[in-house]
């Protein structure tokens, strides 16, 4: 009985500050290959107290995962809330050499709020495929947003005076500054001169910081180490960030947005640097969970409880299925969602969650090359037929990996084991097949949509 009073009196709630005239902003930050341990709200090394500031307006998580260990799949999965595979996302793509992009079939989170009355524009690193001479891809406009600033892939030459932007199809040259700052540079003139007074706006805002190559000012890396140091240098970035959003947030509460705008930020993965990924197990481009396992934070102002942590493993599978919830807008018809609905874990209500299908990663370059968590469980394997671990993906070996099946699954119970230290396997077998056998299942069902760039 009280779940179902706690049901109705949240359903008020989002209807009321949810309508069609009055629904919140949404700003989605994400960063790029930043680790579970580099900002100061986790215990890390970098002074970040603009995100240390939104973790304590709202919920920070301690078991939040990434959609991929690297980049262009986490973001093919955090866009459509569905595994990479699902949507043509095999790895990170290289246009030039490669047919590979977000399959224009899918239906994009801008795509959801554009049809709810949003302006939608996303500015910062892309990744998931643009037009080359040679190749015709869709460009962000295809996939639901209005306006976009972006970049194929990295920041080029580094974050410093970048010169590979395009804005709306149109490149812009070299660009004065750091990679961060000029984002948000954009972000701002947007919200000035671009968006719809009389609409919400989601704004897509994703960091090339700190993926390589980096650069940040000399006098933030000076207070992280040498100027010459990699690690200090990566640190600057990060924090060059964290002011970059400051700006962007005292820009909304000039604009008096900032109270109705729902906020989520993550990694895209893990860190490719071993000490900042909080001891765990692996980096970058793996599937252990120092590759996948980053920041998570939601804030929501008179929604989402402030200086809330939960424990609960989430996602950025489940962003989109979780605005939807939150929004009350119906998620896509006719497809399958790998990810879920958070909204009650949000809102204070974490017993009525329910994951319906458990967490699962999959990427060639990695061994293992699959892992799933479930629960404390974190299950993963390798494959059972040869595979290249090249670090650039080749599509001709698409119908290997959808019809392959695998090997040498390890488990691993994370709560008491978050390092993957001592495999259960042999002791746990009864846990051991069952989770198999759902890992098996989701494989089953990614591999099915997957799509066949060979094909095409």
């Amino acid at each position: 009985m009280r779940f179902v009073c706690f049901a109705f009196l949240f359903l008020s709630l989002v209807t009321t500050r949810c309508g069609a005239a009055d629904r919140p902003n949404v700003v989605i930050l994400l960063a790029d290959d930043l680790g579970y341990q580099d900002i100061g709200c986790y215990g890390g090394p970098v002074k970040t107290p603009v995100l240390d500031g939104l973790a304590d307006r709202g919920m920070r998580f301690t078991n939040f995962y990434s959609g991929c260990a690297v980049c262009s799949p986490s973001r093919a999965t955090l866009m459509t809330g569905r595994h990479h595979i699902r949507t043509g996302v095999y790895s990170w793509i290289h246009n030039d050499s490669q047919k590979s992009h977000l399959l224009e079939r899918e239906v994009t989170l801008a795509e959801q709020l554009h049809d709810a009355g949003y302006a939608t524009a996303h500015f910062g690193k892309w990744h998931l495929g643009l037009p080359t001479a040679d190749r015709k891809k869709p460009t962000p406009r295809d996939h639901g947003f209005d306006y976009w600033f972006a970049t194929d892939n990295n920041a080029l030459p580094s974050h410093r005076n970048p010169e590979n932007f395009i804005r709306n199809g149109e490149p812009v040259g070299v660009m004065e500054g750091y990679s961060c700052q000029i984002v948000v540079d954009e972000a701002i003139d947007w919200l000035d001169r671009h968006r719809r007074p009389d609409a919400p706006f989601f704004l897509n805002v994703w960091f090339h910081e700190p993926h390589q190559k980096i650069a940040a000012p000399d006098e933030l890396v000076s207070q992280y180490g040498k100027l010459d140091e990699r690690g200090a240098i990566y640190s600057g970035t990060i924090d060059n960030t964290d002011r970059a959003i400051g700006r962007l947030f005292a820009k909304l509460k000039k604009m008096k947005q900032f109270e109705n705008t729902l906020f989520v930020y993550a990694s895209d993965n893990g860190s490719y640097l071993d000490e900042r990924t909080g001891g765990l197990r692996g980096r970058k481009g793996v599937n252990w969970e120092g590759g996948i396992r980053v920041p998570g934070i939601f804030s929501w102002p008179g929604t989402i409880p402030e200086g809330a942590v939960a424990e609960e493993p989430a996602c950025l599978v489940d962003v989109l299925p979780t605005l939807c919830g939150l929004l009350q807008i119906d998620p896509p018809a006719g497809r399958h969602l790998d990810g879920s609905d958070l909204s009650a874990v949000l809102t204070g209500n974490p017993t009525a969650f329910t994951r319906h299908q458990p967490l699962f990663w999959h990427l060639q370059k990695s061994r293992p090359i699959v892992a799933m968590r479930d629960g404390d469980y974190s299950l993963v394997a390798e494959p059972d037929y040869e595979l290249s671990t090249n670090n650039m993906f080749q599509e001709q070996w698409i119908p290997a990996i959808r019809s392959g099946d695998y090997r040498n699954f390890q488990l691993f119970h994370l709560t008491h084991d978050p390092r993957q230290q001592h495999d259960l396997a042999a002791e746990r077998t009864e846990v051991l097949e069952r989770l198999k056998k759902k890992l098996l299942e989701i494989n089953a069902s990614v591999m099915a949509d997957g799509a066949d760039w060979n094909d095409r």
